[in-house]
Order: structure tokens, then C-alpha cells, then sequence
């Protein structure tokens, strides 16, 4: 089984940062790509960000050149650096990894609990 692990939400003020942390761990193979989705009270689940594991990222009109999605490929986990957070950004964010397993070589796409992240003065 996959497990993900999400980490570094909180509040934080406008215009101030903020670095998220998803660890994937288990009978993990290969991953093939990483992300990051986020859900406000009253509205759809929506992309962040996203990358492959050769470095391909893809990010939501919302957050580009504020947010910057890596992978750390040896250690299985994704970070999203936030950079002059909104309080429209305010949301549970969630992360996701697609991959294969190495206990069945059956492909998996897993999703973490989710963490909170609050901007507000």
C-alpha cells in the first residue's frame, strides 16, 4: 500500500510564504507524477500543480509565477513553494502520485489526507 503524507500547512499572513511537503512512502516502484490540489468551502477541487518525474510541471492559472512545484525523485516527495499567498488561496490542499507499485506492479494513484492552509490577516 501507498501512503502519502502531507506537511507545512498553517496560517500565514497576505504576501508571506509558505512550503508544503508530500512524502510518499510504501511499496513504491516508480512514481510518474506528483501533485498538488486544493478545495475551498463551496467550490470544486481544483490543480495547483503538477510534475513529472523527468521534471514536466503544469500549474493552475491562479497560482503561476507564485507557486513553484519540485520533486525530490531519491526521496519520493513533492514540495509547493508559496509565494505571496492570497486569501483566495485559502483551501485544504491535497496531494497526488501516480505511479506503480512494486508489491503487485499494479499502477496506483493515491491521494493524502490533505492540510489546511489559511491566509488571512
Amino acid at each position: 500500500q501507498v501512503q502519502l503524507v502531507e506537511s507545512g500547512g498553517g496560517l500565514v499572513q497576505p504576501g508571506g510564504s509558505l512550503r508544503l511537503s508530500c512524502a510518499a512512502s510504501g511499496s513504491i516502484f516508480s512514481i510518474y507524477i506528483m501533485g498538488w490540489y486544493r478545495q475551498a468551502p463551496g467550490k470544486d477541487r481544483e490543480l495547483v500543480a503538477a510534475i513529472t518525474s523527468g521534471g514536466s510541471t503544469n500549474y493552475g492559472d491562479s497560482v503561476k509565477g507564485r507557486f513553484t512545484i519540485s520533486m525530490d525523485n531519491a526521496k519520493n516527495t513533492v514540495y509547493l513553494h508559496m509565494n505571496s499567498l492570497k486569501p483566495e488561496d485559502t483551501a485544504v490542499y491535497y496531494c497526488n502520485a501516480e505511479g506503480t507499485s512494486d508489491y503487485d506492479s499494479e499502477e496506483f494513484d493515491n491521494w493524502g489526507q490533505g492540510t489546511q492552509v489559511t491566509v488571512s490577516s
